[in-house]
């Protein structure tokens, strides 16, 4: 447990050094004021907490000063930290294991718009499922970004992992017809689809993944049995809205939040989940394949607030 909060606390460091600066050091053991409340309520706006989470936490934290005015700025982050846990009720999410029944191959199809960290998040993915003792494969469908397809081998063949890919343009359907017979023939347990990432507003790419869900219904009627939005969680407000739309047409199971190693705005998955209730099932905390670490409210809250 220990090195899982170390790799949320390095991973969220900007937002974590975001909130101490303004605060200034407010949960470094000295007693609160009426300030440094004030302080904390522009920190937590400007990492991207939001009106209610925010609103949530000042208003507990006020309520434990006003009956005592010596609380000290670590019992106050004791109060966020159980607020922004509350907040994330059953945010927390896993693949449930497989059994006899379950059908071989399950398919994961990975879903986002271009620069979300999509692809690489595929290949980490597949690195922990292997690595946990799963036969994994991945499919290359995003055939309409160049340079897509070699980045997915790049990876596949860095962890060692099975892949089945095309060349850029190629029907990213066909890509996913055959990778499906590959797995289903060569027994392997999941099938990662590396989806197109176009624009979210654009309709030829929600066809594209409606194609894409067709073909693989055609084997099983389940398929995709899993479809794991990947966001930027840099991007506040807008990765709200991308959720929101392809949650609308292809009901997601699930998310992957990326890139909060480098932002100061660690706090908009609290937002994604406020309004979708979307569960959230990995975090993206770096560049290395261990770096995609399954989300734990708990740690996520500790760390944010810093403490250990």
């Amino acid at each position: 447990m220990f090195g899982l909060f170390r790799k949320f606390k390095e991973g969220l460091a900007k937002t974590v050094a975001a909130i101490t600066e303004r605060t200034r050091g407010l949960f470094g053991g000295r007693a609160i004021d009426a300030a440094s409340l004030d302080q904390l309520e522009e920190a937590l706006y400007t990492a991207d907490f939001g009106v209610e989470t925010t609103n949530e936490i000042l208003a507990e934290i006020r309520q434990a000063y006003a009956r005592d005015k010596s609380l000290q700025g670590r019992q106050a982050a004791e109060i966020g930290a159980a607020v922004l846990k509350r907040v994330l009720a059953g945010a927390e999410a896993a693949l449930p294991p497989l059994t006899a029944a379950s059908g071989r191959p399950v398919v994961i199809a990975m879903i986002g718009v271009n620069g979300s960290g999509k692809t690489t998040s595929s290949a980490k993915l597949a690195w922990r499922l292997q690595r946990d003792g799963a036969k994994v494969m991945l499919a290359a469908c995003d055939t309409f970004r160049a340079a897509a397809v070699e980045q997915l081998k790049a990876w596949a063949s860095r962890l060692e992992v099975e892949i089945v890919a095309s060349h850029t343009g190629a029907d990213s359907a066909a890509v996913a017809y055959d990778a499906w017979q590959a797995a289903k023939a060569r027994g392997y347990d999941y099938l990662i689809v590396d989806t197109a990432g176009r624009l979210h507003t654009k309709d030829n790419l929600m066809e594209e993944l409606a194609k894409i869900r067709r073909v693989l219904q055609k084997h099983d009627p389940a398929a995709p049995q899993h479809r794991w939005l990947v966001v930027d969680g840099s991007l506040g407000s807008n990765s709200i809205e991308q959720a929101r739309v392809f949650h609308r047409s292809f009901g997601l199971t699930g998310l992957i939040v990326t890139k909060l190693d480098g932002t100061s705005r660690g706090g908009a998955i609290v937002g994604i989940y406020r309004q979708l209730r979307i569960p959230i099932l990995f975090l993206g905390l770096g560049e290395q394949p261990e770096d995609l670490q399954p989300f734990s409210a708990e740690t996520y809250a500790k760390a944010v607030f810093g403490l250990d």
